[in-house]
């Protein structure tokens, strides 16, 4: 591939003017480093964004029934629109890092990168702020609360984001999220299913309670959900085509009171990830008879609760081509990489890309000189992100914003 030219103003590239709001940018991301909030409510956080927005020639907006923004950015001409979005809420996580700037919130993290996320958009209004005369279109940015739990991106969508302030609506759609599993500044985009569904398992096994020094008395409910976690792990290896995979996790089993009783009862508590609707309908189905096979054989009941997660991220394939050209045309070819593999956790932003053609990449923010295998990755109590990295993603949503409205 053949790297076009740095997109350039005046005789400043992209890069040289994201490099020199960086300092600027690391003083948000500290700011909502050192005081993350879980959720929808994040009352601080919002105040963050929005004193680092003021003075842009922004219309904002701000959720009533969650603390959402939309700043919106008209182009000297009409044209379509593009909607950048960063979410903003933490993990509930007690931060292990040693980090000088640490979270002071007991309990709470920004272990995912969102705080790196909304710093970078806040960085990419400046820069297009300040080219608001090239733009033929608008720029649309959405800062989201309660990714990781909460459906934040789906209640905004209910809230009107994607209908924009005159209802002409979202054009496309672009977000990044941060990796350590990746080198700083490297960027990772693939077309089609990028990140998986996720659904919630929840399984009671229900027995007979009885004393623990007569096990033949009762029917006890520990033994029949091991199994059940022994036999699910079997059915996906057996039931599910490698070339269409899904991740069955239990993550929590709770049984039981005290050393001498056998429970009535044993809940497994996890996870099912998958990337086709096909995949996803088929590893219901599989969780569900299993659970209840497994039990019945042992004369026991399993109750099955599957609560619906988020849908897969699927990228449009002619809008990851734009995000290509343009990440190519900022940084030249070699940082630029196709993503061979999906990854298997879940985002939010699926909801988006739902209803409107769009891509996620993943932008590479591993700490110089930590190796690739190790490195603790997002969702550890111990991760830490390269504040470099945010030079390439804060100059890359605006290359791709400008590319999209270059009319």
């Amino acid at each position: 591939m053949t790297a076009s030219p740095a997109p350039r103003t005046g005789t400043h590239t992209l890069l040289d003017e994201a490099r020199r709001l960086l300092p600027g940018v690391v003083d948000v991301r500290r700011s909502l480093h050192r005081t993350p909030e879980l959720g929808l409510h994040l009352p601080q956080t919002r105040r963050t964004v929005l004193d680092a927005l003021a003075g842009l020639p922004l219309h904002i907006a701000v959720g009533d029934r969650l603390s959402s923004v939309v700043a919106t950015l008209d182009g000297a001409r009409p044209g379509p629109t593009v909607l950048l979005r960063a979410d903003m809420d933490a993990l509930p996580l007690q931060e292990d890092t040693g980090l000088a700037d640490a979270s002071q919130v007991p309990g709470a993290m920004h272990a995912c990168g969102h705080d790196l996320h909304t710093a970078m958009l806040v960085g990419a209004a400046r820069l297009l702020s300040a080219r608001r005369e090239r733009l033929a279109g608008r720029v649309v940015l959405m800062f989201q609360p309660a990714e990781e739990s909460g459906g934040g991106a789906a209640r905004m969508i209910e809230d009107g984001v994607l209908d924009t302030v005159d209802g002409r609506g979202v054009d496309a759609a672009f977000a990044l999220h941060v990796m350590t599993r990746f080198e700083t500044g490297t960027v990772h985009v693939r077309p089609g299913p990028t990140f998986a569904a996720s659904d919630m398992i929840h399984i009671t096994v229900r027995g007979r309670g009885g004393h623990a020094s007569a096990p033949h008395l009762a029917l006890d409910p520990i033994p029949v959900a091991c199994e059940i976690v022994q036999a699910l792990q079997a059915a996906v290896t057996r039931t599910v085509d490698v070339f269409d995979p899904a991740v069955v996790t239990i993550t929590r089993i709770q049984a039981g009171t005290t050393t001498n009783i056998i429970p009535e009862s044993a809940e497994l508590y996890g996870t099912c990830r998958t990337l086709t609707p096909a995949s996803r309908q088929r590893m219901r189905t599989v969780v569900e008879r299993v659970a209840r096979n497994v039990a019945a054989a042992h004369g026991a009941e399993a109750d099955v609760d599957l609560g619906a997660g988020y849908p897969p991220v699927v990228n449009d394939p002619d809008f990851t081509a734009t995000v290509v050209e343009a990440a190519t045309g900022l940084l030249g070819p070699g940082p630029v990489r196709h993503l061979t593999d999906p990854v298997m956790g879940a985002e939010d932003f699926s909801y988006v890309l739902e209803r409107v053609p769009g891509a996620m990449a993943l932008l590479g923010a591993r700490p110089a000189g930590v190796p690739a295998e190790g490195a603790p990755d997002c969702h550890s109590n111990r991760v830490v992100f390269d504040e470099d990295a945010m030079v390439t993603g804060i100059a890359l949503h605006a290359a791709v914003a400008l590319h999209h409205l270059a009319g």
